[in-house]
């Protein structure tokens, strides 16, 4: 059955039947087209896909979500591309349309979007159905965050450091705090993902600070710095270690990070993920989240 649908560079998709080899360049899209059950369809991802690790490790790689190795991509003949405003290079992206293949690109800034997001994937293929049935639990789950906030937290969530950077209210990060009961502390600054001074995040007075696995591996260490260096004599057990994909990954888990969120947020003492020494790159550019790769 045909379909036609416009992304998020206000292009117009058409597909004349649903994908039979799909190519996905951004985490959590892996993660949905896995879950809508078309995961004999994905002939290509990119090597920070993991989700199902089982299904994945063996797909044909075609280099990173910013870093993409557009000849792969062009040998595996594929009749969709899934990719990302954000997370994916442009340049990438238009030279995939420059060579007529159909790229479905995405943006969802808040959980709402990511939902629709869901929705989209699911008309692009086939799985209306199927997407229904995975976005049914988290809308439930954003309903009864609504319907039980509990006092709201002041909530500083860096997503790299050297410099130490945010993200403001222009960001699916910031959504998922907000939803879960949180206050983001770097809301209302005005770049989106705003670099920060130690002395700058003390000036900002979080009660709860978020440290998550990726796209900087946070640890231990730098939870010791927050409580004993910027934040002089803030109570640690306030500083949590989180997963990285439940909080940015706006894919089918969307409703289990919120959950999770909600908890820790409540008061829960959340565990480390990661102890790896932190990469040598520096943070990135053009608005996008900083990091060496995206979600």
């Amino acid at each position: 059955m045909p379909c036609r649908l416009d992304d998020a560079l206000g292009r117009t998709i058409e597909l004349a039947r649903p994908p039979e080899r799909i190519v996905s360049l951004v985490a959590s899209h892996t993660e949905t087209l896995f879950a809508l059950g078309l995961g004999d369809r994905v002939v290509g991802v990119t090597r920070y896909c993991v989700v199902p690790a089982a299904r994945t490790r063996d797909l044909p790689k075609v280099g990173g979500t910013k870093r993409l190795d557009v000849d792969r991509i062009r040998e595996l003949c594929p009749d969709l591309v899934v990719a990302n405003k954000e997370e994916n290079e442009r340049a990438d992206v238009e030279r995939l349309l420059a060579e007529a293949f159909p790229v479905f690109v995405t943006f969802p800034r808040t959980v709402a979007e990511g939902v629709l997001t869901i929705r989209d994937l699911g008309r692009l293929t086939g799985r209306e159905g199927e997407a229904d049935e995975i976005v049914a639990p988290i809308e439930a789950r954003i309903r009864a965050a609504d319907a039980n906030r509990p006092a709201r937290r002041r909530v500083f969530c860096p997503v790299w450091r050297r410099p130490w950077v945010s993200a403001n209210r222009d960001t699916f990060l910031h959504d998922m705090i907000e939803i879960s009961g949180g206050v983001n502390v770097c809301g209302n600054l005005p770049d989106r993902y705003p670099r920060l001074s130690a002395g700058e995040i003390a000036n900002l007075s979080p009660n709860v600070v978020l440290l998550p696995d990726e796209p900087y591996p946070f640890s231990d260490r730098d939870a010791m710095e927050i409580a004993e260096r910027i934040l002089p004599g803030f109570d640690r057990s306030r500083v949590h270690l989180v997963s990285g994909q439940l909080l940015h990954g706006y894919g089918p888990r969307m409703g289990e990070g919120i959950d999770r969120l909600r908890r820790t947020l409540g008061g829960d003492r959340s565990t480390s993920r990661s102890t790896q020494p932190p990469p040598a790159a520096p943070p990135g550019a053009s608005g996008r989240p900083p990091g060496p790769e995206g979600r």
